[in-house]
């Protein structure tokens, strides 16, 4: 079946650009500008521009969230299954809004792209960045779009985490914030997983301090790093259907040091997959921006002082398998969101497929998205 024959697809999309142009200040203290912000489009802007929703990607994600680039693309966007006419993200009534990250490689500004003033990439000189940062940016590009309220925000992982940052820092602009699977902060396990994939990199003797040639970049390094994070977006018993102890040929070991079971073949494809489209340095700079987060900005408040003067309505979802955000800890958010008089609706959803849940459990989340945000049009 072509692409234009899919009922349900948003079709063929084009990415859109924004320049912002003057310099933005960054949590380091650093100011930081030009940046160039890549982004796409799904659905249309109502007149008074209330149907905007802005959807939020994870760690390895990018702007392409829906729909196809060509008609030759194998895969849609990352988030296909809930974007689109009629899908839980309605695009016949909602416009949704994609951005890819700052610090990022899928065209916004990040450390592979050319600094203006050297004409090389930025490399280890791109300043240290954090979510709040990447906030700022998508905040910018919302202004540009001429939008003064988001309809809501919505995300999973490190997506979650900007959503609230967004429901935080700018609460009189969000009316609706949808943080799945998430934290509002990363646990010393989650951080200590980074610190392993971030040292594969920099041990990658083509890391060079971080200022090696685009063309032979640190793919070994990157490889080891996509494992490892890999593993912890699984559950044991989505590990234990898929592979079990399988080998991949034979019953027999070989007694080699090559790899023999299906879940080593299965991880170096994801490791080498993720070489091809994603930039070491970027890695470094998006994981240690999810270290630094802390919702509460290491102030001291607890978290309902932090939510005092949120204004959004939210919906919190959790997976019961998630070991990398367990459900205990998107509970804590939604249970400070009570206490601090909000309106929010928590739910842990049953499922085997550990942190990937959020982008696999549509027959689960999909209905209840399309009635939170029914409720969001509704509300006053």
């Amino acid at each position: 079946m072509g692409i234009d024959n899919v009922v349900d697809s948003v079709g063929l999309v084009q990415p859109q650009y924004l320049e912002i142009s003057e310099k933005i200040s960054l949590d380091s203290g650093e100011s930081f500008g030009p940046i160039m912000v890549a982004f796409e489009k799904y659905g249309t802007l109502n007149d008074d521009k209330s149907n905007a929703v802005l959807v939020l990607h994870a760690l390895s994600g990018d702007a392409h969230a829906a729909g196809y680039h060509s008609s030759q693309d194998k895969r849609p966007g990352w988030w296909d299954m809930m974007i689109g006419p009629g899908k839980a993200f309605d695009t016949n009534l909602f416009c949704v809004i994609c951005s890819n990250v700052f610090g990022g490689c899928a065209d916004t500004t990040g450390p592979m792209s050319v600094n203006p003033v050297t004409g090389r990439p930025y490399g280890a000189s791109f300043p240290v960045i954090s979510i709040r940062d990447m906030v700022k940016v998508q905040k910018k590009l919302i202004e540009a779009l001429g939008i003064r309220k988001l309809l809501c925000v919505a995300g999973g992982s490190m997506g979650g985490m900007q959503v609230l940052e967004w429901a935080v820092s700018y609460s009189d602009c969000v009316k609706g914030a949808m943080p799945i699977a998430c934290a509002s902060r990363l646990s010393p396990q989650a951080i200590a997983f980074n610190v392993v994939g971030r040292r594969a990199i920099m041990s990658d003797p083509k890391w060079n301090e971080g200022n090696y040639d685009p063309k032979d970049p640190p793919a070994q390094g990157l490889e080891i790093a996509r494992m490892v994070g890999h593993i912890t977006y699984l559950s044991e018993e989505s590990m234990q259907l898929k592979f079990g102890r399988r080998l991949r040929t034979g019953d027999k070991y070989a007694y080699a040091l090559d790899p023999e079971f299906e879940v080593e073949s299965y991880l170096k494809y994801q490791g080498e997959a993720f070489t091809k489209r994603f930039d070491a340095n970027s890695y470094l700079y998006i994981t240690k921006a999810m270290d630094y987060f802390d919702i509460t900005n290491g102030s001291g408040a607890s978290l309902e002082q932090v939510f005092k003067n949120v204004q959004a309505k939210f919906l919190v979802l959790a997976f019961s398998s998630d070991w990398l955000f367990p459900p205990e800890q998107s509970k804590a958010i939604a249970k400070a969101l009570r206490a601090a008089d909000k309106e929010v609706t928590y739910v842990s959803l049953e499922s085997s497929s550990g942190h990937d849940a959020f982008l696999l459990e549509e027959a689960q989340t999909a209905p209840m998205i399309k009635n939170f945000l029914k409720h969001l049009q509704i509300s006053a």
